[in-house]
């Protein structure tokens, strides 16, 4: 296939330009847009295979965008903001981003956290449904039911969407049943890099996964919490 679409978006021309440069050296294809109100012109028209989403901008601002884009795209999205505090992280997450930077960020890491989101992306779209699939290929728990061939969630029969992050979280806990896994081994097996220490990334997705698939996101059925040592999903 052809090198992947990259969108950025962002205010700031340096900023643009300076992201351009990096990801055309890796071989990307690149759009730019200077505000949420374009990006989403510029998505109608093109195909995109990950967004870089500036928080604060004119017009329509990274929040409204990404939950705009969230209505119609599992398309991956980097977040990135000049605030560091937890709750604009949190924030971040919250609205449907799967990735978070915070600026100055290093061009370096953030290529490599974008190679990261586009392995996950690629792997979830090109895979296919199997007219017979392997039973290691279907999670089952309850009523909810994990295709990992082509990537499909159903709760009672009902499809539900899910991000990339989310369904991996998702997989691993139903794989393991019964096993607790903390924090920072969530995010070292799904993220695949070293944890640092009082980052919400991982909460914040798990809150995510629970409004999405249980009736009581306080009371849940599926993913259990195991106060003081991390999640799980029961046997």
């Amino acid at each position: 296939m052809d090198k992947e679409t990259i969108l950025i978006v962002d205010d700031e021309k340096e900023i643009r330009d300076l992201i351009d440069i990096y990801l055309k050296n890796e071989g990307y294809n690149t759009l730019k847009a200077e505000d949420g109100l374009k990006a989403l012109e510029i998505l109608e028209d093109n195909e995109v295979h990950l967004i870089i989403l500036d928080i604060m901008m004119p017009k329509l601002d990274g929040m409204q965008a990404c939950l705009k884009i969230r209505e119609e795209r599992n398309t991956p999205i980097i977040m990135l903001s000049a605030k560091s505090e937890d709750m604009d992280k949190i924030m971040g997450l919250t609205t449907g981003a799967d990735d978070y930077l915070t600026k100055p960020f290093n061009p370096l890491e953030l290529i490599a956290r974008v190679k990261s989101q586009l392995r996950r992306y690629i792997k979830l779209n090109n895979s296919s449904p199997i007219p017979n699939l392997d039973k290691t290929s279907i999670i089952e728990i309850e009523d909810l039911m994990m295709n990992t061939e082509n990537h499909e969630v159903f709760l009672d029969g009902k499809p539900i969407k899910l991000t990339p992050m989310e369904f991996d979280i998702l997989e691993l806990l139903g794989r393991n049943r019964g096993i607790v896994f903390s924090i920072e081994k969530i995010y070292e097996k799904v993220w695949k890099e070293e944890f640092i220490q009082s980052d919400n990334t991982v909460m914040v997705h798990i809150r995510k996964i629970r409004e999405k698939i249980e009736e009581d996101p306080r009371k849940p059925r599926f993913i259990k919490t195991v106060w003081g040592v991390g999640y799980k999903i029961e046997k």
